[in-house]
Order: C-alpha cells, then sequence, then structure tokens
C-alpha cells in the first residue's frame, strides 16, 4: 500500500512552535517515525508538506497512492476548497490533528472536512498520526 502523508499550513514549524502542545520533534523526525511505522506493516509512505491551500489541493487531486493521512492544520477550520478537493477523491483520507481541536479556542471547534473524511483521529501528537495508518492499513 501507498500512504501519502500530507501536512498543511504551520506543520513545517513543529519542534520550534509551542513545543508544550505539539512536542519537541521537528516535521521530518515525524514523518520518519511514521514511515518507519507504516514500513514494518509494508507500506510505502510519501511525505510533502504545504503552506499554501491551493498546493494542498494540487497535491491530493495529483495523488497516486491508496490513502492519505492528512493534517491540514487551521485550513480544517475553514478551507472549503480542500473539503471539496477531498470529497472528490477516490482513495480515503484520514485527518489527523496532534492536540484536542474540541478542548482549545472555540474557532477550533469547527471542521469542515471531517465529514468526508474517512476518519479523524485528534489530540494524542504524534500517536494520532499512527493510529490514522493503522485505520488506512486496515481498509
Amino acid at each position: 500500500m501507498k500512504i501519502l502523508l500530507l501536512n498543511g499550513v504551520n506543520l513545517n514549524m513543529l519542534g520550534r512552535r509551542d513545543p508544550k502542545l505539539y512536542g519537541h520533534d521537528t516535521l521530518q523526525q515525524l514523518e520518519e517515525k511514521v514511515c518507519a511505522y507504516a514500513a514494518l506493516r509494508g507500506a510505502t509512505v510519501t511525505c510533502r508538506q504545504s503552506n499554501c491551500e491551493g498546493e494542498l489541493v494540487d497535491i491530493l487531486q495529483q495523488t497516486d497512492c491508496d490513502a492519505v493521512i492528512f493534517n491540514a492544520g487551521a485550513y480544517s477550520h475553514y478551507s472549503y476548497a480542500l473539503r471539496d478537493c477531498i470529497e472528490c477523491l477516490s482513495v480515503p483520507v484520514a485527518e489527523v490533528h496532534m492536540t484536542d481541536v474540541n478542548a482549545r479556542e472555540s474557532f477550533r471547534h469547527i471542521d469542515v472536512l471531517s465529514e468526508v473524511c474517512a476518519a479523524r483521529f485528534v489530540g494524542k501528537g504524534l500517536q494520532s498520526y499512527l493510529e490514522a495508518a493503522d485505520f488506512v492499513l486496515s481498509l
């Protein structure tokens, strides 16, 4: 199985952005851990990140992977462009958030992507990604 691990806006700041919330791992370290985890289960992972909404749409539309693990960051709260894109995909998308967005600021309680994603994993840091990997591998 081929998995696209796609991280959105500000995820490139991992390791520097509020380590109490997001931990000390950099995006590269997180990607390496997810890749190793998936490899032990016979899957390959392609990692991409962008801060640009349109580029995220392009990446999703052009993927040749069997499934997507996607942390859209703040875009998950208001990007109807990403929502519409995900709705059109023929592969499952597992949404990920490192923090428990429902326990944070009220604007983070809104998630326009969740109803078009196959599953949602939140609030467990790296473990949210690993649970999403287990989910897509079980399909």
